[in-house]
């Protein structure tokens, strides 16, 4: 059986999530983070060389990352509607944003979260002067980069009621993570209408509800 090494306020959510969609059995280890640091237990980070969330083990075998472990799980449910088939309307929307989630999405927003401990964590009378630093690298590099995917993401959500089409698909998953992480790290609000109308269809999903029961309270990091 399936055991989800479930690290609290991660990305972990998203294979719970999967999972219950697929209406699969699985097991959940529970992990908590350092309260000082956040960062993962000695146990979490005993699993993998990695040591990052998500991880899974079936039997002998320790699998992490996030689509990795998306592809096995749905291989191993005997094939689903939420891959789309090779060949089919919406399978390459669904391929682009499966990758872009994790390949372009969520290192922007783990940017942003870091920039912004580079300002919060040094000691004070280095604040003015980390924050003029970090300031010059996100008007350059993080804001210009970080407008133009939630534009992108905007404009595709006008256009299919989920990121690949009209069917819901594991992109979504995917996805559903990093929007509900960008609603309170990077400004992702009101004045982005369809990315809220998403999370609040993403949300409503009833195995969205039951994984977020199995995960416990959820708060993604704002800084």
């Amino acid at each position: 059986m399936i055991v989800v090494h479930h690290l609290e306020n991660s990305q972990s959510i998203r294979v719970l999530w999967l999972l219950e969609e697929l209406g699969m059995d699985y097991k959940v280890q529970y992990y908590k983070r350092d309260a000082e640091t956040s960062l993962a237990p000695i146990e979490f980070k005993g699993l993998h060389i990695v040591g990052t969330a998500p991880c899974i083990t079936d039997g002998e075998l320790v699998l992490p990352e996030t689509n990795a472990i998306l592809d096995y799980i749905i291989d191993k449910s005997g094939g689903s509607q939420l891959r789309p088939k090779p060949g089919s309307e919406q399978r390459v929307r669904y391929l682009y944003w499966l990758h872009a989630a994790q390949g372009s999405f969520m290192p922007l927003l783990l940017d942003a979260l870091i920039f912004k401990r580079m300002i919060n964590k040094v000691p004070f009378f280095l604040k003015p002067i980390m924050k003029f630093v970090v300031g010059k690298v996100e008007v350059a590099y993080l804001k210009p980069r970080l407008k133009n995917m939630l534009t992108h993401i905007e404009n595709e959500l006008g256009k299919s009621t989920w990121f690949s089409g009209s069917e819901f698909t594991a992109a979504d998953i995917v996805m559903g993570y990093c929007m509900d992480v960008a609603a309170v790290r990077v400004g992702m609000d009101d004045s982005y209408p369809n990315a809220q109308a998403f999370l609040k269809r993403m949300r409503e999903r009833p195995a969205f509800k039951r994984a977020m029961k199995e995960n416990g309270d959820f708060k993604p990091f704002s800084e």
